[in-house]
C-alpha cells in the first residue's frame, strides 16, 4: 500500500443532532438557537477518543456550530486537527442556486477562520449535494478561497450523487482557478458501487466488511475517505420524526459507532486531506467542467 494516495483521512462533519438533510421535521434554521444543543459534548467525546488514539483528523464544521461554540474549534486546532468548512445553513446545493449557496460558504469560512485563528482550506457540501445540476458549484467554491473540496459522491444517492464522476482524487480548473476534489470512497459489491465508510453505512455493516472493503480501496491506489457526526457516538440524542427507512439509516446501531472508530484507527493509516496535499499527490488526473459533465483537460 504504498504512494501518497494509500491512506484514509477521517472525516467529521461537526453539525448538531437537529442539522437533519431533506426531512419535513428538521427545524428551520431561525429556530436553531432555542433547541437544546448536544453538540459540545459529543464532539468532545470524539476529540477523547481521536486523542486517546493519537490520530489527527478532518473536521468540517458547519458554520452556526463554530459561531456559536468558537471554543470547540480552538480545542480541535490546538489539538492539531484540521479545520475545515461545512458551510453556514446546511442546506442542499442543487436546492439554493448559487448566488446563496456563494454567500453561505464565503461567510462560513470567515465565521470558522475567526474561531479558529487558521487558513480553512476545505469544504463540504451538506449531504454530498454537488449534482450534474450545479456546474457552477467548483467555480463558487474556488472564488470562496477554498483550496479543496470533499463533496462528490461518485454514484446513485438519495439526495446528491454524480454518477460518472471520477472515483479518485482530481484537480478541477474552473475560470476562477483550480481546486483538487477529493470523491467519496465508493467499493464494489455485488455489481455495483456501494458506500461502506460513514453515517448509516459505517454503523449498518459489520466491521470485518468495512475493513475489507478499505483495505480493497487502498490497494486500488486510492484513498479512503471516512465521515462521521458528533452525533453518531450520542445514542441518547433527541430523534426527529421520520419515515422508516430515512429512521433506520440515521438511527440504526449508534452504539456501534465508537468501537468501530477505535479499531478502525487501530487498523488503518489514517490522516487528514490538508496533510495529503501537503505531502504530495503525485500526477493527479485534470478535469473541466463544462455544462453539466466533466471533461479531460
Amino acid at each position: 500500500m504504498g504512494g501518497p494516495m494509500a491512506r484514509c483521512v477521517f472525516s467529521v462533519d461537526v453539525e448538531d443532532w437537529f442539522h437533519i438533510l431533506d426531512v419535513p421535521s428538521t427545524p428551520a434554521f431561525d429556530r436553531w438557537d432555542v433547541l437544546p444543543s448536544r453538540v459540545e459534548p459529543a464532539f468532545r467525546r470524539m476529540l477523547d477518543i481521536f486523542s486517546a488514539q493519537e490520530v489527527r483528523v478532518t473536521l468540517f464544521f458547519l458554520g452556526w456550530v463554530a459561531e456559536r461554540f468558537p471554543h470547540l474549534v480552538r480545542e480541535a486546532r490546538d489539538a492539531g486537527h484540521e479545520i475545515a468548512s461545512h458551510g453556514m445553513r446546511h442546506e442542499l446545493v442543487y436546492s439554493i442556486g448559487r448566488a446563496r449557496f456563494q454567500e453561505d460558504i464565503t461567510h462560513a469560512r470567515k465565521v470558522i477562520e475567526d474561531a479558529a485563528g487558521v487558513q480553512v482550506r476545505g469544504y463540504r457540501a451538506p449531504g454530498f449535494s454537488v449534482t450534474a445540476d450545479t456546474p457552477w458549484f467548483f467555480e463558487a467554491v474556488v472564488e470562496a478561497g477554498y483550496a479543496y473540496d470533499s463533496s462528490i459522491f461518485p454514484g446513485e444517492r438519495g439526495h446528491g450523487g454524480w454518477p460518472g464522476a471520477l472515483p479518485t482524487p482530481f484537480r478541477v480548473h474552473t475560470g476562477s482557478g483550480s481546486l483538487v476534489e477529493f470523491p467519496i470512497s465508493l467499493s464494489r459489491m455485488m455489481g455495483r458501487d456501494m458506500y461502506f465508510f460513514g453515517g448509516g453505512y459505517l454503523r449498518f455493516f459489520p466491521y470485518v466488511l468495512i475493513h475489507s472493503k478499505a483495505r480493497q480501496v487502498l490497494r486500488e491506489g486510492r484513498p479512503v475517505v471516512f465521515y462521521l457526526h458528533p452525533r453518531e457516538v450520542d445514542p441518547g440524542h433527541p430523534r426527529l420524526p421520520m419515515p422508516p427507512k430515512r429512521r433506520f439509516m440515521t438511527y440504526h446501531n449508534l452504539r456501534s459507532t465508537e468501537p468501530k472508530m477505535r479499531r478502525l484507527f487501530q487498523d488503518l493509516p489514517m490522516t487528514t486531506f490538508g496533510a495529503m496535499i501537503d505531502g504530495g499527490l503525485g500526477e493527479l488526473p485534470d478535469q473541466r467542467i463544462e455544462d453539466r459533465s466533466f471533461s479531460q483537460a
